[in-house]
């Protein structure tokens, strides 16, 4: 009797939960907070997705920049949401840094937020003036050879330059001193320029320079190749084990949504991302897909924490 009792109520909430996701959505708007201002990768990304994903629903959608405070701003916002499905937040795999490169945040990472699905992994390319480096193999020489002696290119402490130089550097042995700009376009003029010796930055920013030899690419700093230049290797491909630093986008929800509700916006996610129209203006940003189930991107983002509180800690940077 127990047994069947047992039974009949893993049945009731399976049920429930099936309803709870067939449900969803039910009523409009889904609010998407973008963390990051009008016009940047981040914010072009989620729109594209989203509308797509409120085209499937059949629902309003309402995207919302929420900038500021190095996406903490929005972050928070979603952390203490209403965890129903209809506060949605798209952000960087800055969320992942953020615990180590300030003293208090307004919300728990791993308690408050949930991981749903990666919209893609914005490929970094380390660049450097043109004709400076024969190789990657020749700047490590170099950079090896002159302990600090080497400027990289930076939008900061913790940003995505930061983390990608003192990978690489670690993996190489060998250590570089940081020039902090305001902004990428800035970072690569001055590098075009020759006042900084490299600096990883998204392929987009760099593509033009490449292509009229202004700037010279030696290798792709993500974990996996561009499309739009598939001949260029990883640092990894190129000998340098646990050098990749990946910059990604991804959707989070409150961690109190229910579990059929994260499975159903991760479906929609997936299932947008499919569409070739998607994939193609995505593609232009230097996206590359980062396919996985909501399993797997929980997983995969622990791991991340876990990288960044040691390269935080190697790197030297100071909470602030």
């Amino acid at each position: 009797m127990r047994k069947c009792l047992l039974l009949g109520l893993i049945a009731l909430i399976a049920a429930h939960g099936a309803a709870v996701a067939q449900e969803w959505p039910s009523k409009q708007p889904i609010h998407v907070i973008i963390s990051n201002t009008p016009g940047s990768a981040l914010d072009v990304t989620a729109r594209i997705v989203f509308d797509q994903v409120g085209q499937q629903v059949g629902q309003t959608i309402v995207a919302e920049n929420r900038a500021g405070a190095a996406n903490v701003i929005g972050i928070a916002a979603v952390a203490k949401a209403e965890p129903d499905g209809y506060t949605v937040l798209v952000t960087t795999s800055g969320i992942a840094i953020a615990p180590y490169t300030h003293k208090t945040l307004p919300y728990d990472t791993l308690r408050d937020l949930r991981a749903v699905m990666p919209l893609g992994n914005l490929t970094n390319v380390m660049i450097t003036p043109a004709g400076r480096f024969k190789s990657l193999k020749d700047f490590i020489a170099a950079a090896k050879s002159k302990p600090n002696g080497l400027l990289y290119a930076s939008l900061g402490p913790g940003s995505t330059g930061n983390m990608s130089a003192e990978r690489l550097g670690l993996s190489a042995g060998f250590k570089a001193t940081q020039v902090p700009f305001k902004g990428t376009a800035e970072g690569v003029t001055d590098l075009a320029a020759g006042r900084v010796d490299f600096f990883f930055t998204p392929i987009t920013a760099a593509l033009g320079l490449i292509r009229e030899n202004k700037v010279e690419a030696l290798a792709i700093g993500s974990s996996s190749r561009s499309s739009l230049m598939p001949e260029l290797p990883t640092t990894v491909e190129a000998g340098y084990p646990d050098s990749d630093y990946n910059f990604w986008i991804g959707v989070f929800v409150p961690a109190a949504t229910p579990e059929p509700i994260a499975a159903r916006l991760h479906d929609e996610i997936q299932k947008a991302l499919q569409v070739q129209e998607v994939k193609d203006r995505l593609g232009k940003f230097g996206a590359e897909p980062m396919n996985m189930t909501l399993a797997q991107f929980d997983a995969y983002f622990k791991k991340e924490l876990e990288i960044n509180e040691k390269l935080v800690k190697a790197a030297n940077i100071t909470p602030q």
